[in-house]
C-alpha cells in the first residue's frame, strides 16, 4: 500500500473499534515489509497493524533502512546519516498513520528486527512523548543515532520489551547485554530476555512478546 512517505501492508482491527491501539512494524536489513507481517494473524485482533518497507532499494525484495557497509570496521560500519534520514521519515510516517487511521495515541507499539530494531530505540529514546511500547528483538542501542540531550529528556512513559538470540551470528548477543544497563541509567522500564537461537525469533520468544503486548492492551 502507498502512503505520502513508505510503503506498507495493514492489518485493520478484527473487531470494531473507534480508536485502535497502534502496532508499527519495522524489518531488518535486506528484508521487506512481509517479514515480520507473517505475525499479524497471531497478534491480538484489536490492533491496527502496519508493516512499513524501508525506503533503499537492495534488489528484488530486498530493503534497508540505511547502508551497512560490510568492509569497515565494527565501530563504523553503519551509515549514520542514512540511518538519521531514516528515522526522520519513521517520524513523518507515525505521524500520518495517527491522523489517517486516528489510531489510540496512548496506545502505541513499535516492534523492529535488527535493523528495524536498531532505528525503533534510537525513535523512542529520542522521541519518548510519541509512543508507549516498544518490541525490540535482535538488535542493540547505538549511542550515535541519539539526540545529545538525551539525558534530559523524560522517559518514564515507555515500556521496552528486549531479546536476543544467544548464539546469533549477526548482531553479537553481547551488544544486547549492554541495553539493560544503558536503560537502567535512564531509569527505563523494561524485560529482557534471550533464547537458544541466533539471528530469529523462537517460538518462545514469540509467545512471550505476544503475552506482553497483551497485558498493555
Amino acid at each position: 500500500m502507498n502512503s505520502l512517505t513508505l510503503e506498507y501492508l495493514i492489518r485493520e482491527p478484527k473487531k470494531e473499534i473507534e480508536n485502535p491501539p497502534l502496532l508499527l512494524m519495522l524489518h531488518g536489513y535486506g528484508s521487506n515489509e512481509q517479514d515480520l507481517f507473517s505475525f499479524a494473524e497471531e497478534l491480538p485482533d484489536e490492533l491496527l497493524i502496519i508493516s512499513a518497507r524501508a525506503p533503499l532499494t537492495q534488489g528484488y525484495g530486498s530493503f534497508a533502512w540505511y547502508t551497512i557497509h560490510f568492509n569497515e570496521d565494527t565501530s563504523n560500519f553503519s551509515d549514520i546519516p542514512e540511518a538519521k534520514e531514516a528515522l526522520k521519515k519513521i517520524d513523518v510516517f507515525l505521524e500520518e498513520i495517527k491522523e489517517i487511521y486516528a489510531v489510540n495515541r496512548k496506545k502505541i507499539f513499535l516492534l523492529g528486527f535488527s535493523q528495524g530494531t536498531i532505528l525503533s530505540i534510537a525513535f523512542a529514546l529520542n522521541n519518548p512523548d510519541k509512543l508507549q511500547n516498544i518490541i525490540a528483538l535482535s538488535g542493540y542501542v547505538n549511542q550515535k543515532l541519539l539526540d545529545k540531550d538525551i539525558t534530559k529528556k523524560d522517559h518514564s512513559g515507555l515500556d521496552f520489551f528486549v531479546s536476543h538470540g544467544k548464539v546469533d551470528q549477526v548482531i553479537p548477543v553481547d551488544w544486547a547485554r549492554k541495553t539493560p544497563g544503558f536503560f537502567d541509567e535512564l531509569k527505563i522500564k523494561y524485560e529482557y530476555h534471550e533464547y537458544p537461537v541466533g539471528h530469529g525469533v523462537a517460538p518462545q520468544n514469540f509467545f512471550d512478546l505476544k503475552k506482553w503486548i497483551e497485558e498493555r492492551l
